[in-house]
């Protein structure tokens, strides 16, 4: 599991609606945290935040 920090954290809590965020969303957040998207993923998986409309197969 990549460090994951507390801004990521929140930013993944923040943006997840019914525990749930987009693959669009989550690459937007990655690409404003200046973090991998690996890292977004990472969080959502320990804040239990399903990942849907998945585009890419990154998560």
């Amino acid at each position: 599991m990549s460090e994951i920090t507390t801004e990521v954290l929140e930013a993944v809590k923040r943006t997840a609606k019914e525990g749930r965020i987009s693959c669009t969303e989550a690459r937007k957040l990655a690409e404003e945290l200046n973090v991998q998207v690996r890292v977004v993923g990472d969080a959502a998986d320990k804040l239990k935040v399903k990942l849907i409309s998945c585009e890419l197969g990154c998560f």
